[in-house]
């Protein structure tokens, strides 16, 4: 792809509840006119008008126009740039024509996804396209699933640190978490729901942690239950979010080559202060917004409120354990989710090189890894810190 295009970054879907978040970040980091060269898209030049106004940002902050339904524009609107997030969901209405187009034009992209189902077709049907053209698709960079993506890679590191080797087991737990759910991620949870139901075989691949490596399947992962976990130091529980990012891990050691094994095992669960009593939540989690319709989510309060505390812990073969932690400054599925878009757009855009990451199909810990976990933390309020 040549360098020469017009933006280094467009935010599709500006006018909807994360995508502005996400441009009000760019605005707040980068500003209107500054080094980085951004701009907004959507269906309607009269809201991307209005919500220009409401973040703040000057007339002179350029608009796109751009539809799901018109793949014409769309190519036009890919053409234009290096990166295109996009906010537009579910993926798996909406989202299909422009990860074609990017893969077409050799445009690189980011999401926010969590269809899992849609994420397995995407790369049979677009990853040769994508490595011919030079495009890199970047799947699930939001709390889908970076913390716990990269929160592996950093585990892993630290336990080559630590033993001289990468561990074969690594426990993530969600130590601790506060936030809503917005009606996108309602309406993409319905969306995948009906898919499941027009198609069971989605169900299976939903099931399996290893539906993302193709051709490759590892041994089986621990069961995800409530117990006393005595390595963990704490009674655990089942996260919802664990099915999609175990995906997103075992995708990123199989495109790594398998740098932390084969025979990796890796789980995510809530810890909790004890045996839950009958009818008593297991632990913290979302607050599930009911009500909520695509386009709204938590007030600006409550994303402000909100944090999460994650920890993960590296097994040796021989019982020896290191701990690490990545941590959250907001509302893990919109404040700090628009946060992680913007800066993965970012990297892909100006620190990861194509020698480095080609055109494929990736997740953030194999296409960015350490450059996305400094931008994280210098502009994302996400922490990785070493804890033993």
């Amino acid at each position: 792809m040549a360098d020469a295009r017009e933006f280094e970054v467009i935010v599709y879907g500006a006018t909807g509840y994360t995508g502005r978040l996400v441009a009000e970040h760019l605005l707040k980091t980068y500003g209107a006119s500054g080094d980085l060269a951004w701009a907004m898209a959507g269906r309607s030049q009269a809201k991307l008008e209005e919500v220009r106004g409401l973040i703040g940002a000057p007339d002179s902050l350029p608009l796109v126009i751009a539809d799901a339904a018109d793949p014409a524009s769309l190519a036009a609107m890919v053409g234009r740039t290096k990166v295109i997030i996009t906010t537009v969901g579910p993926y798996q209405l909406y989202g299909s024509p422009l990860v074609a187009a990017c893969a077409a034009a050799g445009t690189d992209y980011v999401d926010l996804t969590g269809e899992s189902n849609w994420i397995h077709q995407m790369i049979g049907a677009h990853e040769a396209a994508a490595k011919a053209s030079g495009a890199r698709i970047v799947f699930s960079c939001g709390f889908d699933s970076i913390p716990f993506d990269l929160g592996v890679w950093f585990a892993e590191k630290r336990a080559v640190e630590a033993f001289g080797a990468p561990a074969p087991r690594v426990r993530g737990r969600v130590r601790g978490m506060r936030g809503g759910l917005s009606g996108g991620t309602m309406a993409s949870g319905m969306a995948t729901m009906a898919a499941v139901q027009r198609d069971p075989s989605i169900g299976a691949l939903l099931a399996n942690p290893f539906a993302l490596t193709p051709g490759f399947t590892g041994p089986a992962q621990p069961e995800e239950k409530v117990y006393e976990d005595t390595v963990t130091g704490s009674w655990v529980a089942p996260f919802m979010m664990s099915a999609i990012n175990t995906k997103a891990v075992h995708r990123s050691n199989f495109l790594l080559g398998h740098p932390w094994g084969q025979d990796l095992k890796y789980d995510e669960l809530l810890m909790i202060p004890g045996p839950p009593k009958t009818g008593e939540s297991a632990g913290p989690g979302f607050e599930m917004g009911g009500g909520l319709k695509p386009g709204e989510g938590p007030t600006k309060e409550e994303r402000e409120a909100g944090f999460y505390d994650i920890i993960f812990i590296a097994e040796a073969a021989d019982g020896r354990t290191a701990r690490v932690a990545v941590k959250g400054d907001m509302d893990p599925g919109y404040g700090s989710t628009s946060k992680m878009l913007g800066e993965s757009a970012v990297c892909l855009a100006r620190d990861v090189d194509r020698s480095v990451t080609p055109g494929g199909c990736w997740t953030t810990a194999s296409a960015m890894a350490e450059p996305l976990v400094k931008r994280l933390e210098a502009n994302a309020g996400v922490h990785f810190t070493v804890e033993s």
